[in-house]
């Protein structure tokens, strides 16, 4: 009988204590659980529709889909040394795992490819036209292992993607 009561008595303590782990862990850390993370806000007013038939009087992704390849250019010269400085910045956050710091696909996540991501200073990129390029970034390469980061990256962001690929010119 004292055994039995013993370890209810210890099965208890133990349960208790994970109890207590856990509201503390959710209580006074400022990390949580799944569902108290900032991304889930259930507070949140939800994101207002757009009544249908709207469309983006200025810029816009629909635009960008719209027209041809041919027909977009950059909205700001892809040779200022700020586009190229901010473009630097976004390569390194967006597209350096694959196509890897020297920018020839072998990236960390790249070199698991085959075939590998393309080389960012081959002839062939450096020579494409920039709405052609754009279009690749934004919407993917069909067949292709460029995924669309039209939601991911702000429009800004893949124009100064760009300028700065273009500013790093062809390979040797």
């Amino acid at each position: 009988m004292v055994r039995i009561l013993s370890v209810g008595l210890i099965v208890s303590t133990i349960a208790l204590v994970a109890w207590g782990v856990i509201t503390g862990y959710d209580n006074v850390l400022s990390v949580g659980r799944m569902w108290q993370t900032p991304g889930i806000k259930p507070y949140e007013n939800p994101i207002p529709v757009m009544a249908a038939g709207s469309m983006p009087v200025n810029g816009g992704e629909a635009l960008y889909r719209a027209v041809a390849d041919d027909e977009i250019a950059a909205p700001f010269p892809l040779t200022e040394p700020a586009a190229i400085a901010s473009g630097k910045t976004a390569y390194q956050y967006y597209c350096i795992h694959c196509h890897g710091k020297n920018f020839d696909g072998y990236g960390t996540v790249g070199q698991s490819f085959a075939p590998p991501p393309g080389d960012l200073r081959s002839a062939k990129v450096q020579s494409m036209p920039e709405g052609v390029f754009f279009k690749e970034i934004s919407y993917g390469i069909p067949g292709g292992r460029q995924p669309a980061l039209d939601t991911t990256m702000a429009v800004v962001d893949r124009w100064n993607a760009i300028a700065f690929v273009k500013s790093l010119g062809r390979r040797q």
